[in-house]
């Protein structure tokens, strides 16, 4: 009856400042804040800084790796301990600091199946001197539209469409409706897509037959 009563529970014990580390390593940095001989001290985070390491053993002679364990060694004790460190100590104030928010294009392209990838690609067209190779790009990227176009939308499109589509995101710069060149017929993307679909169904197929086989 005894035992029972002096159970502990996680919820009563103080809180794991790495809980990945676990609650027994907790206890050894614990032990090493505890140690009033400075020499000792360090030697025991020296100890602490091995293990640490052994968990990872690829990245543990990697200097920037050592530079993590020590700074993770300072989380865990709170930054109560007070050792000689091969590196400069982080501050708390440091380590707390959220970090700036990063910046998210906000595009709001009139046609979003084509995606933000597409309007870069006829940006960077643009800026290209007149020639084979832009207008190889060109017709790339038209290409490209019309897959993406068949994607998302209908089963087929006019080439004049997706023409008059990329002559408006280019601001006019990218005319190719007068070449007389034709893009990949719509078929031909839709006969991909299908066979690719296939392929895909196929191999989940077989991984379950596989799977449903009998095992003696």
């Amino acid at each position: 009856m005894n035992l029972v009563e002096n159970l502990e529970y996680n919820t009563e014990r103080p809180k794991l400042f790495i809980p990945e580390y676990g609650r027994h390593f907790q206890k050894m940095v614990d032990h090493a804040v505890s140690i009033a001989d400075r020499e000792e001290r360090n030697k025991e985070a020296q100890a602490i800084i091995s293990v640490m390491g052994n968990l990872q053993p690829h990245l543990r002679d990697v200097p920037d790796f050592q530079h993590k364990l020590w700074d993770q060694l300072f989380i865990m004790s709170d930054f109560k301990l007070d050792v000689d460190s091969p590196f400069p100590i982080t501050s708390k104030e440091v380590l707390q600091q959220r970090p700036e928010p990063l910046e998210y294009p906000q595009n709001h392209p009139k046609y979003r199946f084509y995606g933000n990838n597409i309007k870069r690609m006829i940006d960077v067209a643009v800026k290209w001197e007149k020639g084979d190779m832009r207008s190889g790009l060109e017709y790339a990227i038209a290409n490209h539209m019309k897959k993406c176009y068949l994607t998302w939308n209908k089963d087929t499109v006019e080439d004049t469409a997706i023409f008059n589509h990329l002559k408006e995101m280019s601001n006019g710069e990218i005319d190719l409706a007068n070449d007389g060149e034709n893009l990949t017929e719509s078929v031909q993307f839709l006969k991909n897509r299908q066979a690719k679909s296939n392929r895909s169904n196929g191999s989940g197929s077989k991984k379950g037959q596989r799977n449903r086989k009998k095992r003696y």
